[in-house]
């Protein structure tokens, strides 16, 4: 199937998918900052459209240290402990995307392993490596969230092997950084939070659904929450947009669980990248000249 024959009104609906993951993003964002300060929606929507639209065209994700730091500057919170809010959203990503695909093995999966079991186990057996790393990660930030003080004499410490101030410097960020994941240690946060997560990715998954839909492929609604885990990976390719690995990614699943045959599985991961990227990018290159930020400088994170 062509992109000239696909279905547009799939194709918009995947859009809406995308446009409201943005929105869902930014609340869980405000959510998981309101331990380090107030802060106003609008203001955290525009940094996380400019960060993700960032990410898409600059090297490195560096949208990802773009956002924190506009968000800081612009709402008074330290830029140190507002970017360790971008680590436990990664986190909880992770945990979302685990406990999606964990689902769908358990309850919808209606036999994919016998349609390609190289690709099917390497996914199962990915989810069972990185749950003790998501698992763990949150164990490290729950204990450095209750312990900043601690952290911080500990580390202090290095000033035998290291200059005094360069010691001293390392051990402050260390403690501000750790109150960035206050979150992790109040567990009705936490919930709400991964609750937050979950609701983000089944929309994502909503919008890779309406795009193999609208493509023609056969693919059940909570086949999504399957293609989620190829396309994580995909995306962490360090490519520019995650051009290459997404398409590669869409491709692979499409074609191994969902009898999609190969040119219309490239077409529609064509159509599901531009859809996740080019938006963005305009949002975050309009909220950004509107705000009055050097587009020149935001890679060097000097946004003023």
């Amino acid at each position: 199937m062509s992109v000239k024959s696909a279905r547009i009104e799939w194709l918009l609906g995947s859009l809406l998918a995308t446009t409201t993951s943005f929105f869902i993003r930014a609340e869980r964002w405000q959510y998981l900052l309101g331990p380090l300060g107030p802060t106003r929606f609008w203001v955290v929507f525009k940094a996380t459209v400019i960060g993700f639209g960032a990410s898409a065209v600059l090297p490195a994700r560096a949208g990802e240290v773009i956002r924190p730091y506009l968000l800081a500057r612009r709402e008074g919170l330290s830029a140190t402990a507002t970017f360790a809010t971008i680590v436990v959203e990664r986190v909880l990503d992770l945990v979302a995307v685990l406990l999606l695909l964990a689902s769908y093995l358990l309850w919808f999966d209606p036999g994919m392993e016998a349609r390609d079991s190289v690709v099917f186990r390497a996914i199962r057996y990915g989810g069972l490596v990185m749950a003790p790393v998501a698992l763990g990660a949150l164990a490290v930030m729950f204990f450095m969230a209750g312990h900043p003080e601690s952290l911080h004499a500990w580390l202090l410490k290095a000033e035998r092997i290291l200059p005094a101030r360069l010691a001293a410097l390392i051990a402050r960020l260390a403690r501000t950084f750790a109150e960035g994941f206050a979150c992790v240690r109040r567990p009705e946060r936490l919930i709400a939070a991964l609750a937050w997560s979950l609701v983000l990715w089944i929309t994502i998954a909503a919008g890779i659904w309406a795009v193999a839909i609208g493509f023609g492929i056969d693919m059940p609604f909570t086949g999504g929450w399957l293609m989620l885990a190829p396309l994580v990976v995909g995306v962490a390719v360090p490519t520019p947009g995650g051009v290459g690995g997404f398409h590669e990614a869409f491709r692979l699943g499409a074609t191994a669980f969902f009898g999609a045959d190969n040119d219309t599985a490239v077409g529609a991961a064509i159509v599901l990248h531009a859809i996740s990227v080019v938006p963005v990018v305009i949002a975050g290159l309009w909220f950004t000249i509107q705000d009055g930020l050097k587009i020149g400088g935001m890679a060097r994170g000097d946004l003023g």
